[in-house]
């Protein structure tokens, strides 16, 4: 298993951007990105780090392997 990188919340929406994901709208302090094929993920954005358990979960709800991510960061 890769080892999973240290991201910020920022960082995570550009990746997820990277893949079709397109940012819809603001709630609170997190990113709702919306993908054309109906999937959605709600990324806490701002500059604090991400939590390893977190960000593992937006990965892999966005239907990607750790690898794949962070070849897009």
């Amino acid at each position: 298993m890769a080892k999973l990188p240290v991201v910020r919340g920022d960082d995570a929406i550009k990746a997820f951007g990277r893949t079709g994901f397109s940012l819809d709208h603001w709630r609170g302090g997190h990113a709702i990105l919306y993908h054309p094929d109906g999937r959605h993920l709600s990324v806490p954005g701002g500059r604090k780090e991400l939590k390893p358990g977190t960000l593992r979960t937006l990965i892999r709800k966005a239907g990607l392997t750790v690898d794949e991510f962070t070849k897009l960061l």
